[in-house]
Parts: structure tokens; sequence; C-alpha cells
């Protein structure tokens, strides 16, 4: 008992701060025409100056693994639409009645918040295709994280959440 733990408590830990995604893409798109790529000049990520560094750096570095080059005459360019906002407090109120034979019992259960609420970010990512001006691939990443991160902590984060994003990119062709 005493082993598993300290094994409870890491899981619980990475279970609250994992990224989730979801996905969305063209079906029909030949995802091999594209190997050069750019960003919309015009974007406005929610997130600050640093944080876009930190974001297109992490970008450019998964998209370069993954066989991409930055191009100025691109295949496709890559609109980022980002938000923060505040994760609802998870605090509740329960009630309870119960009895048995003559015996009548009942209880209140009032949950408080303790701590800090959660600052949520979710980033928004579409491929469009510059040729044809279509939306070819989309994902959709959200991530809790602290606001009184150092810039080391932050780096990591975005690269983990874009490492997250970009895992099932290009998309498998299904049989």
């Amino acid at each position: 008992m005493k082993r598993l733990f300290p094994l409870f408590i890491l899981v619980l830990l990475f279970s609250c701060s994992a990224v989730k995604v979801s996905y969305d893409y063209d079906k029909e798109t030949d995802f091999s025409n594209y190997n050069t790529y750019n960003y919309y000049s015009d974007m406005e990520t929610g997130l600050s100056e640093l944080d876009n560094k930190r974001l297109f750096r992490a970008m450019d570095i998964t998209l370069r693994i993954k066989g991409l080059i930055f191009s100025e005459e691109p295949d496709f360019l890559i609109n980022i639409q980002g938000k923060s906002f505040q994760a609802p407090k998870s605090s509740s109120i329960g009630v309870g009645l119960g009895s048995s034979g003559r015996n009548l019992g009942g209880g209140v259960s009032i949950g408080i918040p303790v701590g800090r609420a959660n600052i949520e970010q979710e980033i928004q990512f579409d491929f469009v295709d510059v040729k044809k001006d279509m939306l070819f691939w989309q994902a959709n990443g959200k991530s809790s994280f602290k606001e009184n991160m150092s810039p080391v902590e932050r780096e990591e984060k975005l690269q983990e959440f874009v490492d997250k994003v970009f895992s099932k990119y290009p998309p498998k062709k299904r049989k």
C-alpha cells in the first residue's frame, strides 16, 4: 500500500495537467502534397508576445521533425487562435437523507474550493491550402497552466502542448 501511494500521486498530478486535443480534417486531402508552410501575418493568437515566440519556436521544431519546411512561398498557411480563461472551481453542496429501521439520519456536505482557480488555455491551429484557400486540417488543444510559471517552464509547457497537438499530423490513412 505504501508503494502505491506515490504512484497514485504521480498519476493524479499528470492527469490534471494533460493536454486535451481534438482533430478534424478533410478526408479527401492528400497530405503528401504539403511540404512547406508559413504563418498568417495578421494572426491574433491571444498569447503574449513572448509566448508567441515560444509557440512558434516549438512549432518550427516539431514541424521540421515531421519533414515540413518553413518557406516564403508555402504550400499551406497556419492560422493560430488562442484564448485563456479561468476554469470554474469545482465546489459543490450535497444533501443526504437516509433511514435504517426506526432511525432516520441526514447530512449536508459542502465543498469548499481550496487554492487558486486553474487557468485554461485553448489554442486552435488551422492549416489552409494556399492555392485552394481551403481549410484541410484543424486541431484544438486545451490545457491548464499556472500564471506564475518561469520562462523555462512556459517553454517546456508549450513544447509539450505542441508535441501533443501535432502527434497525429498527418492523419493516418484509413482502409
